[in-house]
């Protein structure tokens, strides 16, 4: 693989592919329209490079857009390219790769052009949980570019060239590049636009290669395993240290310590990624209180609410997961949802499609709730409430509808502190315990902290052949 600063077209498809195995598809085809002296100019490859490949043995369909052809602006016959490709991996069941980095719509074709734009957005929406679809962006990703990016399952963004935008930052009111650069990766990263934001080329086309090593090729072919070569009931006794960080506490939990993370910079008070178990991809999603550096000290602390970032981000990792098959873990330790006069906006319909998420997943679920586990938030969380297969709680949890002293005083607001105090430790007792969840039926079982992995792995494993029935249905309505 190629580690130079800028590659070409097709020197991007070479560096990710696996070696000689790139086959190309179309290389002769051209420009058809000849207005404003279209004639005159020589495109090659009308300026997208498409075919197919390998990437560590797995089949994938790719394309590559030549910004020295034209811009690589889209016209009709570019879009017709890209269209074939999806058609051919629609066929056979294998992820559509897209390098990005073009000037946009070709002018000189206009209603071609937006015609073309059409057929592949058409593509990608009949594509959408069949195969999956991930684009990468070299260079820039402008108007009906950027909304191609983003109906793919995954994009990631090279952080010094690219440029993904609707609108150019300075076709802003009040705003100009200078002052806020709304196009560049840094903002898009935080914005979470992207899932991915690379410090070179080479780190893009490495981390798209690991994303297809993890992923099944479509949604009936599952072949994202691999042989486990991790201890399956090995211990984790850092795990209690690390749960603030929820980050750390999936890396610990899972094979080999092994973590994809996805949308880092974005609600990061919510973790989202695909961790190994015995071998199989699982998707993990879990509440974060802080951020804590390599010493274990936090650097940056969180309220231990759900927010509409987060909410966003899990909801969407959840529906990618179920469409492909893929089973979900949680960490579960939140107390509420955030409480502010901007959250109060949205929270309540991002809290309701990630609890439509959880709920309308099929796919195994495991919940290990790890810290806090308050009110509805927490019902959201992959609960029993809602589906969840099995639910595991550490002795330490604290499972209700609030803190046990928030509790006391609201019901014995009229008694003296002591009163309240011991209320409080009663209803802590009675209602708040992982204990009193259990014997309810909403806590399966009461572990210790350090054998989480291997109570997680064997749930997985007798799990693998569940099978769940729904109302017949087109699909659902909330979006």
């Amino acid at each position: 693989m190629s580690n130079t600063a800028q590659l070409s077209a097709r020197e991007r498809i070479i560096s990710l592919l696996d070696d000689n195995s790139f086959v190309e598809v179309g290389a002769f085809v051209t420009k058809r329209n000849t207005n404003f002296n279209l004639q005159q100019k020589e495109i090659p490859a009308d300026g997208v490079i498409t075919g197919y490949g390998v990437v560590g043995g797995n089949l994938v369909y790719i394309y590559s857009q030549d910004a020295t052809a034209m811009g690589g602006s889209i016209g009709e016959m570019h879009s017709k390219k890209i269209a074939y490709i999806y058609d051919l991996a629609l066929k056979v069941g294998a992820p559509v790769i897209g390098l990005i980095d073009s000037a946009g719509m070709r002018l000189q074709e206009a209603t071609d052009a937006l015609n073309g734009f059409g057929e592949i957005y058409q593509k990608q929406a009949l594509a959408s949980g069949v195969i999956p679809q991930i684009t990468a962006i070299f260079g820039n990703s402008g108007g009906g570019l950027a909304v191609m990016a983003s109906l793919s399952d995954f994009s990631f963004m090279e952080e010094n060239n690219a440029r993904l935008f609707v609108n150019s930052p300075n076709a802003l009111l009040g705003n100009y590049k200078e002052k806020l650069d709304t196009s560049s990766a840094k903002f898009h990263k935080t914005a979470g636009t992207v899932d991915y934001v690379g410090e070179s080329e080479a780190d893009i086309i490495q981390k798209i290669r690991e994303l297809i090593s993890i992923l099944p090729n479509n949604n009936e072919d599952d072949d994202s395993y691999e042989e486990c070569t991790d201890d399956l009931n090995r211990l984790v006794p850092q795990l209690s240290s690390d749960i603030g960080d929820a980050r750390k506490a999936l890396v610990d939990i899972s094979d080999n310590n092994y973590f994809f993370e996805i949308k880092e910079g974005y609600g990061k008070e919510m973790v989202v990624g695909f961790i190994r178990l015995n071998g199989m991809t699982v998707g993990a999603i879990a509440n974060r209180t802080e951020i804590q550096n390599e010493e274990g000290k936090a650097i940056e602390k969180f309220d231990g609410s759900l927010t509409t970032a987060g909410c966003d981000k899990a909801a969407g990792f959840v529906t990618f997961c179920d469409a492909f098959h893929i089973p979900l873990l949680t960490l579960t330790n939140v107390n509420g949802y955030r409480a502010t006069v901007e959250e109060e906006k949205t929270i309540a319909k991002a809290s309701a499609k990630l609890t439509y998420a959880f709920a309308n997943a099929t796919v195994p679920k495991v919940n290990v709730i790890v810290g806090k586990a308050y009110g509805s938030a927490y019902v959201t969380m992959n609960s029993k409430h809602i589906g969840a297969d099995m639910v595991f709680a550490l002795p330490d949890a604290q499972i209700g509808m609030m803190d046990s002293d928030l509790a006391a005083q609201i019901m014995y607001s009229e008694e003296d502190s002591k009163t309240i105090k011991e209320k409080a430790t009663e209803y802590a007792d009675l209602q708040s315990s992982a204990l009193s969840a259990a014997k309810r039926g909403y806590v399966d079982a009461i572990i210790e902290p350090e054998t989480v992995r291997k109570h997680v792995i064997y749930s997985f494993e007798m799990l693998f052949t569940k099978r769940e029935g729904r109302p017949e249905k087109k699909h659902g309505s909330l979006l």
